[in-house]
C-alpha cells in the first residue's frame, strides 16, 4: 500500500476477495469485483471523452456510491476530484466551479436545475448520476494493471488526486489540493486508530463532500477490504436500526449527530452490540456524549484534523478512551505534530501554542492561491491555525482556534465569510460576526453591531443574508451595541465581543 494507487489497492481487493461486500446503499450490495468493474468503465468513459492528466472532474450530490467510484477512477486516469458540498448557494458553488476549472460536472437528480446552470457557467458537460450515466460508460473499461501486471492508465501513485474546498479567514474557500500519498497515509493511519481489518462493516452518515465524511473512515475501509454501508441522510431511528440489522461494526459522528442518537427514543432500546467502536470528529466534544456512549460499553474515539491533513491527524484509541476523555488523543502514526509559537518555536509541555502537521497527509498545496500555499506550509509544516497543549503523557489537549472559525453541526463556518456579506448593508457602523454556544449545534453565528440609525432591526440585517450565503452558515441572531471592543491599536478584539453575548 505504501506506494499504490489507490485503485490499484482496490483492484488488489477485488482480486483476492471479489465476493466480499464492498458498498451497501439503498438495500443494494456491490461487491468488490463489481465495484472495480464500476471503476473500470468509469475510468474508460472518462478518458474516452477526453478527461486526462490534472484534469478536474466536479461531484455534486448527496451522498452515493458515485463519489468512491469517481475518486477511484480519476485514480486510474491521474485526473482529480472535486467534490461539491450541496449545502452551498448557487453563487458560492458558481465561484468554486470558476476556481476549479472542471473539465465535466456529475450530480445527483435533486440538484439538476442548479448543476445545468453551473455547467453553463463553468462551460463544461454535466451528466446525470444514474441509469443514463451506467448505460453511458458500459464497455469502456479501463483494467487496474495488463497482462503485464504493470499499471495501466495514465495515472501516477504521486499524483494529486482531489481538489476540496475549505473556506478561509479572508471570506473565499481555499481548494485544498490532497494527493495519492495523503490518502495511503491518512487511510494508514485511520487503520491504526480504529484497529480496521477487513472484517469491520462502517457506516457512513456523515457527508461525502467533506474529508470527514470520505476518509476518516471510510475510504480506509475500502483500501483494507472492510465493507462500508452509506446513507444518503441523517435518520436517528434508521442509524440505530442499521447497526442492528446490518451488525455495523464503526462509524463517524459529530457531535450534533450523537446529540441526535442519544436523544432518539430507539436509543436505549437499540441492539448496539456489533459496535466496536464510535469515531467523533470534532474539537470540542461535550463529555456528557461521551460518557452516555462508554455507558453502553462502546469505545468513543476522538479524532483531530483538517481538510488540510486528510483529516486525520492526531487520534485517540479504544485502548485510551475511557480513560483520557476530553483529549483529542496522540500524534498520527503517519505524521509529525509539534506545538509552536508563532514564530514556529516548538514549545514545551503543557504550552498552549500552535498545532503544525508534518507528514504525507498535509495537502500538497491550495489550487490556484501560491500565496496561501506559502503562508499555510511552513518548511514542510501545515499550519492549522488550531491551539492546543500537550502533556508528558504525549496527550494533545484542544485550546481554541486561531482563526475563530465558528463549528455549527459539524460544519466549519468562517466570521470573515459572513461579514463579507454583510459589508454592503447600509445602516450599520460596524459588525463582527462570533460564535455563540448553542445546545443544539455547539455552535450558531451571531452579528454583534453598533447601528447607524434606531430604525434598523434584526430582521432587516439576518434578511440580507437571504440567498447569499448557504443555510447553515447564515447568523441566528443579531446583537445591537455602543460600539464594539477595540484595543489600544484599534483592533476588534474578537473575545472581547464573544463576552458580550
Amino acid at each position: 500500500m505504501q506506494h499504490l494507487r489507490i485503485d490499484s489497492i482496490l483492484a488488489g481487493h477485488a482480486v483476492a476477495g471479489p465476493g466480499r461486500p464492498a458498498i451497501t446503499f439503498n438495500g443494494i450490495v456491490t461487491d468488490f469485483a463489481g465495484l472495480e468493474a464500476q471503476v473500470a468503465s468509469m475510468a474508460g468513459w472518462l478518458a474516452s471523452r477526453g478527461v486526462g492528466v490534472g484534469d478536474r472532474v466536479a461531484i455534486y450530490a448527496r451522498n452515493h456510491p458515485e463519489s468512491f467510484i469517481l475518486l477511484f477512477a480519476v485514480s486510474r486516469i491521474g485526473a482529480m476530484m472535486v467534490p461539491l458540498n450541496w449545502r452551498l448557494s448557487g453563487d458560492e458553488l458558481a465561484w468554486q466551479m470558476a476556481d476549479a476549472g472542471p473539465a465535466m460536472l456529475l450530480y445527483g437528480a435533486d440538484f439538476a436545475a442548479t448543476a445545468d446552470q453551473l455547467g453553463r457557467s463553468a462551460g463544461c458537460p454535466t451528466f446525470e448520476i444514474g441509469a443514463k450515466l451506467d448505460t453511458a460508460r458500459k464497455g469502456h473499461a479501463m483494467d487496474a494493471e495488463n497482462d503485464s501486471g504493470a499499471d495501466s492508465g495514465a495515472g501516477s501513485a504521486d499524483a494529486e488526486l482531489m481538489v476540496v474546498y475549505t473556506s478561509g479567514t479572508t471570506g473565499r474557500p481555499k481548494g485544498a489540493v490532497l494527493g495519492q500519498a495523503a490518502m495511503r497515509a491518512n487511510a494508514e493511519m485511520s487503520h491504526h486508530a480504529y484497529a480496521m481489518t477487513p472484517d469491520d462493516l462502517v457506516l457512513n452518515i456523515l457527508p461525502l463532500f467533506h474529508v470527514g465524511g470520505l476518509n476518516i473512515q471510510p475510504l480506509p475501509a475500502l483500501l483494507v477490504g472492510a465493507g462500508v454501508v452509506i446513507h444518503d441522510g441523517f435518520d436517528p431511528a434508521a442509524v440505530l436500526a442499521t447497526i442492528s440489522s446490518e451488525s455495523i461494526t464503526q462509524m463517524t459522528v459529530v457531535p450534533t449527530i450523537l446529540g441526535a442518537l442519544l436523544g432518539a427514543p430507539e436509543w436505549q432500546g437499540a441492539d448496539l452490540s456489533s459496535l466496536r467502536m464510535m469515531a467523533i470528529g470534532s474539537t470540542d466534544v461535550p463529555v456528557a456524549l461521551i460518557e452516555a456512549v462508554h455507558a453502553r460499553g462502546i469505545p468513543v474515539v476522538q479524532v483531530y484534523g483538517a481538510t488540510e491533513t486528510s483529516p486525520t491527524a492526531i487520534y485517540q484509541t479504544a485502548d485510551i478512551a475511557t480513560s483520557t476523555v476530553g483529549s483529542i488523543g496522540r500524534a498520527g502514526s503517519r505524521c509529525k505534530i509539534r506545538i509552536t509559537s508563532d514564530d514556529g518555536t516548538e514549545l514545551p509541555v503543557d504550552e498552549v501554542g500552535e498545532i503544525r502537521v508534518r507528514g504525507d497527509n498535509i495537502l500538497t498545496r491550495y489550487w490556484n492561491n501560491e500565496a496561501a500555499s506559502a503562508e499555510s506550509i511552513v518548511d514542510g509544516w501545515f499550519r492549522t491555525g488550531d491551539m492546543a497543549r500537550l502533556d508528558a503523557d504525549g496527550l494533545y489537549w484542544f485550546a481554541d482556534r486561531l482563526k475563530h472559525v465558528i463549528i455549527s453541526g459539524g460544519e466549519n463556518i468562517y466570521p470573515a465569510e459572513l461579514e463579507r456579506v454583510l459589508s454592503d448593508f447600509d445602516g450599520l457602523n460596524e459588525f463582527a460576526i462570533v460564535g455563540r454556544d448553542d445546545p443544539r449545534w455547539g455552535q450558531v453565528p451571531v452579528v454583534v453591531a453598533a447601528r447607524s440609525g434606531p430604525r434598523v432591526t434584526s430582521d432587516d440585517v439576518l434578511a440580507h443574508f437571504e440567498g447569499r450565503i448557504a443555510r447553515f452558515k447564515r447568523p441566528k441572531d443579531v446583537v445591537f451595541v455602543e460600539a464594539l471592543p477595540r484595543n489600544a491599536l484599534g483592533k476588534v478584539v474578537a473575545a472581547n465581543v464573544r463576552a458580550l453575548l
